[in-house]
């Protein structure tokens, strides 16, 4: 049976909720284990549906993983497969991150093309390519990305746009290669500082992480380690946008405030009152309706993408009108559809939305399309009059580990429920 979430309408949240490790972190730091021989130890991991589907792909290549609660075991043999074509591939976008590790250590790779979000197009181009400069061949073949090489030479590379995959994927195969590798233009999001200390961690020798230049010196092996995943800004993030937009007054703990910054400035031009504490989370106090705040996604240090449902939800109940940019992923804006059946005054024109902010939100059953969408008609749903009927929430369990609990303590009214949709 279908699950879906009754969203009662009306509630102001207050309290205090604790945010746990980075879901596009996490992913990424099991991926690094199979770098090194024996068995590396991941805490702070989050509850969420990923984590067990990307301990089944490491399973696919050899690895034991197993899971106590926050915390991931992953022991890698001296023989690995190169071979990842688990199931759980399909419904995994960041599966795709074995492949540099793969390549790096095995000199060779099939990996199973990944599934994940509907957000739009993101292909698999600047890994590749990045691989090519290494050393590798890299081609699509029957549906999996098929790499090897002889061996694996350091190069300079320039990627096209500063992805976050494409530089994690490039990372863990340069830091096993001969020579040194430069990636210009390189993410700099907190989670690529994240595992560049996991990788250091375990011997490698990185220079630059977190700004848009990454030095890699590549040494012969890496080692095990333990390491402790950064706390989950985008959770974080959301848990700030539910106090805006409900008048609420939440304190989000564990997660470093400087990782949103504009994040938090936004919602202080929205009218909310912003405290953070020094680099374990921050306090968010909204007294009146908010006021309206343009929004523009970009790479990091810009406005995440990932937090564009939560700026069109925050701008449909705002006073004003808001202009929403999306430069990164062109699908995000499928999310204006549901906000229109309930109620919202959105239109869009390309890569941008035009929001007229309601005082009220009216419920309807809405389906989640992604990960934040998902929560995005949550927080919506906490902004409209009557019970939200909100489908397809398996996308939401995928990121936010007990979403549902964590509302219902902040002051929420929140119901899971079995049940299949009756779809018009």
């Amino acid at each position: 049976m279908s699950e879906h979430f009754d969203v009662h309408g009306g509630a102001r949240l207050a309290g205090e909720v604790e945010v746990v490790g980075a879901k596009n972190s996490v992913l990424k730091l099991m991926a690094a284990a199979l770098l090194a021989e024996g068995t590396t130890t991941i805490t702070n991991c989050p509850q969420i549906l990923d984590v067990p589907l990307m301990a089944d792909v490491l399973r696919s290549v050899g690895c034991t993983v197993d899971l106590d609660g926050d915390t991931a075991r992953i022991t890698t043999p001296a023989e690995l497969s190169h071979r990842a074509d688990s199931p759980a591939m399909s419904k995994l976008r960041a599966s795709v991150c074995v492949l540099g590790p793969l390549v790096g250590r095995l000199k060779r790779a099939v990996v199973a093309l990944p599934g994940g979000d509907a957000i739009g197009s993101r292909p698999l181009d600047m890994h590749q390519n990045g691989l090519r400069s290494l050393g590798a061949t890299s081609t699509i073949e029957h549906g999996c990305v098929v790499a090897k090489a002889d061996t694996l030479q350091g190069a300079q590379i320039w990627l096209d746009f500063p992805s976050v995959g494409a530089t994690e994927n490039i990372l863990m195969a340069a830091v096993l290669a001969n020579g040194t590798t430069v990636i210009d233009n390189a993410a700099r999001e907190p989670e690529i500082v994240d595992i560049c200390t996991m990788l250091v961690q375990m011997g490698a020798d990185i220079e630059g992480a977190g700004t848009s230049t990454l030095t890699v010196h590549g040494v012969d092996s890496l080692h095990p380690t333990e390491h402790r995943v950064i706390g989950d800004r985008i959770v974080g993030a959301t848990w700030a946008f539910a106090a805006a937009m409900t008048r609420g007054d939440i304190t989000v703990r564990g997660v470093d405030p400087h990782h949103l910054d504009l994040v938090l400035d936004k919602l202080r031009l929205a009218g909310a009152e912003v405290t953070p504490f020094d680099g374990t989370g921050f306090r968010i106090v909204q007294e009146d309706r908010p006021k309206s705040v343009d929004f523009v996604t970009l790479p990091y240090p810009g406005f995440a993408t990932d937090l564009q449902p939560f700026a069109v939800a925050l701008s449909s109940i705002s006073e004003g009108t808001s202009m929403i940019t999306e430069n990164v992923y062109e699908a995000r804006f499928r999310f204006i559809e549901e906000m229109q059946r309930l109620g919202a005054d959105a239109r869009t024109d390309g890569h941008h939305a035009v929001v007229r902010g309601v005082e009220k939100l009216s419920s309807a059953p809405v389906w989640a399309s992604d990960i934040r969408a998902g929560a995005g008609l949550v927080l919506a749903g906490l902004c409209a009059d009557g019970i939200t009927e909100i489908w397809d929430v398996f996308h939401i369990d995928r990121g936010y580990p007990h979403f549902v609990e964590n509302l219902n303590r902040l002051g929420a009214r929140i119901e899971r429920v079995a049940g299949d949709p009756e779809r018009s």
